[in-house]
Formats: C-alpha cells, sequence, structure tokens
C-alpha cells in the first residue's frame, strides 16, 4: 500500500511539472494569453505578486497614451515670465516641485522649463539682471502630443535625459504636462513625491479643509478623524469605499462628492487608487446642492 500511495504521489508530481512545462512552452495565442500564463505562474509562488504587478504595468504601457496619465494644465504649476525672482522662489517652495514650465504671455506659450536647483545660484542684489540671469538657465521645453504611445515616450526620456515634456492638443494648445515619474508609475506603482503622506500616517493635514490621504487608509480612521459614519461592512478602505461610489476605475483629477466632502483622485493607475485629496465642502454650498 505504502508503495502504491508512493507511485500514486510521483505520478501526481511528474504530472503537475509536466502541466507547467505546456504552460511555458506552448507559444501564447495573444497577449491576455501569455498574461493568463504569468498570473498562473505566479500563483504557483515561481515569482511574487510585484514582479507579476510590474509584468502587467508594461504590457500596459505600451497601449497607454500620453492624455491617459497626463496632469491637465489646470493643475500645472507654472512660473510667469515677468515675475520677480523673489516671487519665483515663493512659488517654488510653495509648490515643492522641481521643475517648472516658464509661460510668457499666456499658458500657451511655454519658453523653456526652470529646474528649481538653478535658482540657488542667483543674485537677488542685482535687479535689473534677473530677468536675463533666469532666461540663460531655461531648459528646452520638449513638446509631445496627447496621443502618443506611453512606451515611446519613456524611450524618448531616457535617450534625451528630459524628466518632463510639455503636452499639446491638436491645435497646438498646451494641454497639460507628463513626467518620466508619471510614466514609472504605470510600471512599478506608486513613488513617493512631495504629496505623499509619511509611510507611517494615512492622513496629512494641509488646513482646516484640506487632507491628502492615502486609499489604503481604513474606514474607521477615515471616520475618527473626519467624524464621518461610513461604513465598513462592505469596504475595510475609503479607497474601496470610493470605488463602489464611482463605479469604475477613476483616472487622475476625477471628483466625487459624498455627503459634505469633496475626494479627487490625486494618483490611481490602471489598477487601484494610490492618493486622494479630500476638501470639506461648507455647509451652505452642501445644501445648495
Amino acid at each position: 500500500m505504502a508503495e502504491e500511495a508512493h507511485s500514486s504521489n510521483g505520478l501526481a508530481q511528474v504530472s503537475w511539472f509536466e502541466k507547467l512545462r505546456h504552460a511555458f512552452t506552448a507559444e501564447p495565442k495573444d497577449r491576455d494569453h501569455l498574461v493568463e500564463i504569468l498570473r498562473e505562474a505566479q500563483k504557483r509562488s515561481l515569482f511574487d505578486a510585484d514582479a507579476l504587478a510590474m509584468i502587467e504595468g508594461v504590457f500596459q504601457v505600451s497601449e497607454m497614451q500620453v492624455r491617459d496619465i497626463m496632469i491637465p494644465r489646470s493643475q500645472v504649476v507654472v512660473l510667469e515670465r515677468e515675475l520677480t525672482i523673489d516671487k519665483m522662489m515663493r512659488v517654488i517652495i510653495d509648490s515643492g516641485h522641481s521643475r517648472f514650465p516658464v509661460i510668457g504671455d499666456s499658458r500657451d506659450e511655454v519658453l523653456g522649463i526652470l529646474l528649481a536647483k538653478d535658482m540657488l545660484g542667483i543674485n537677488n542684489d542685482v535687479e535689473e539682471n534677473q530677468a536675463n540671469a533666469v532666461r540663460d538657465m531655461l531648459r528646452r521645453a520638449v513638446h509631445v502630443p496627447e496621443s502618443k504611445r506611453l512606451n515611446v515616450l519613456l524611450k524618448e526620456f531616457r535617450s534625451s535625459r528630459n524628466h518632463m515634456a510639455i503636452v499639446v492638443d491638436e491645435y497646438g494648445g498646451v494641454s497639460g504636462i507628463v513626467t518620466i515619474e508619471d510614466v514609472l508609475e504605470q510600471i512599478v506603482g506608486e513613488i513617493e513625491d512631495e504629496h505623499d503622506v509619511e509611510e507611517e500616517s494615512y492622513i496629512l493635514e494641509h488646513d482646516d479643509a484640506e487632507y491628502t490621504v492615502k486609499a489604503l487608509t481604513p474606514i474607521e480612521d477615515f471616520n475618527e478623524h473626519f467624524k464621518t459614519k461610513f461604513s465598513d461592512d462592505e469596504f475595510d478602505t475609503i479607497g474601496g469605499l470610493l470605488l463602489n461610489k464611482l463605479g469604475h476605475l477613476p483616472k487622475r483629477n476625477e471628483e466625487v462628492k459624498i455627503n459634505e466632502l469633496l475626494f479627487r483622485v490625486l494618483r490611481a493607475d490602471n489598477r487601484r487608487i494610490h492618493l486622494l485629496q479630500v476638501s470639506k465642502i461648507a455647509k451652505t454650498e452642501s445644501l445648495e446642492e
């Protein structure tokens, strides 16, 4: 009996390895079939879930366009050509960004890209030379169409060593910006930046009415902080609650109002929401709606 059991286990093991070998030696019918094979391999612990997510991210990048991830022009922090050095520095410090489009008479006239670090050596005492000093520091602004594929853009970013591009629509007007970080986040997931909440916390308070909140914030913690009464019977996190409310996976800057709170998506990819901006709506405004 022991020999029969051993023989049976051996056959089962051979059969399992045979199926695994066949899965990888059989030519995938299409990309979806390939992804299915990779997911089966991950379930068998041949590699971890993070590796699978990055592989799927690479596939998605080849199908996505710049318009899918760009920061719209209304959300872009720009520097006006006519600003004094002091005012420029104030904008740079308040925003916390490292690169800024410098514009002329309108937002469609981008003169170049200014790096915050290049401002450190400017002499504020020479007022009449400040405009020339800023102009000399500008980097060339790269323009890309909204329809450009992300994998092509990433290759161009790498070859040109640029980290930011100005996105233009079919009429040549500026519709937003895109950075190399925006593209890489589609592959590797969230990359921490100046908007991020510290790892050990979920909610960052900017003032009495505006907060940055991780989508993974437990609903119980969210309720305690905002004095809300959202149910956690069906969903554990505020991101899950928001997904249910929207009924679809939102894109960046999509907004939804729930009770007296306005939720705006700061960061999301094709798989999940990462970061939210939460604003308190004045009661009078909420009642009018």
